[in-house]
């Protein structure tokens, strides 16, 4: 197949990343342990399509994929030849196109995600996305203790976890604990790494955080900074950092055929 990179009028507003997609790849380097899960997700799929692609985390070596993304700037950083530039709401595809489709961490990011998730049930047999569970407890101490604004826009953002399930007609559900070392620094990556959070390249490649103004990100991390050099930080959370990993409400729902 050639390389195409089409312009579709029905594309989702892409502003975030074209703002925070430059040097995101450098921090969201894609962690083994997920990858391997969803390419099991996948079920030996040969064709592919990665809705919300990005940089092509996650996308399966052995397979045929073609990266959809709203952003240009992601799109450039992808390595793959077939890339088209599109919104999941109106994939220009056939239905029954692909063997498989995976969406990682895109959906809060759709202008109507049940129409996006139909889209995937259409184009392909079978669905692997990845997404967060915003009613899910413990939250990241980073929301609780420092950013609660960050609760509101998540909140604000992501679709219940049963509303993907339903709109999927999903069989399967499969937990992840993010790992202590996970190498993909979404905004829960550095939940055992706290010092990571002063670093604004690193915030930067969050999409919440990127949302959030300076006047409000500021501040809160000062006072984490503080909390740090005190060792307060460290004497609230003794418990979690003698954890390997924490389920911070992480899954990967599987629907369709092999």
């Amino acid at each position: 197949m050639e390389q195409t990179r089409e312009e579709h009028n029905g594309a989702a507003p892409a502003a975030v990343y074209d703002r925070i997609g430059i040097g995101y790849k450098n921090v969201r380097r894609p962690d083994p342990r997920l990858a391997a899960l969803i390419r099991q997700a996948l079920g030996g799929a040969r064709t592919v399509v990665n809705v919300g692609a990005g940089t092509g985390s996650y996308e399966p070596q052995d397979a045929e994929v073609t990266a959809v993304d709203p952003s240009q700037v992601m799109l450039d950083q992808h390595p793959g030849p077939r890339k088209v530039k599109a919104g999941a709401e109106q994939l220009p595809f056939e239905d029954g196109a692909f063997d498989a489709a995976m969406a990682v961490l895109t959906v809060h990011h759709w202008t109507d995600p049940h129409r996006g998730l139909a889209e995937l049930r259409r184009v392909s047999r079978r669905q692997a996305v990845f997404t967060w569970d915003p009613a899910h407890r413990p939250e990241l101490w980073v929301v609780d203790e420092y950013l609660p604004e960050i609760r509101q826009v998540d909140h604000s953002r992501f679709t219940p976890l049963a509303e993907v399930v339903e709109a999927l007609d999903a069989h399967t559900v499969l937990p992840f604990p993010v790992p202590h070392d996970f190498t993909d620094g979404f905004q829960t990556a550095h939940w055992r790494r706290p010092e990571a959070y002063l670093d604004p390249v690193v915030r930067a490649a969050s999409s919440t955080f990127a949302t959030l103004p300076a006047s409000v990100v500021e501040p809160a991390m000062e006072r984490l900074r503080a909390d740090l050099e005190s060792g307060a930080w460290q004497r609230r959370h003794a418990r979690l950092l003698e954890q390997e990993s924490v389920d911070y409400g992480y899954r990967l729902v599987v629907a369709g055929q092999s």
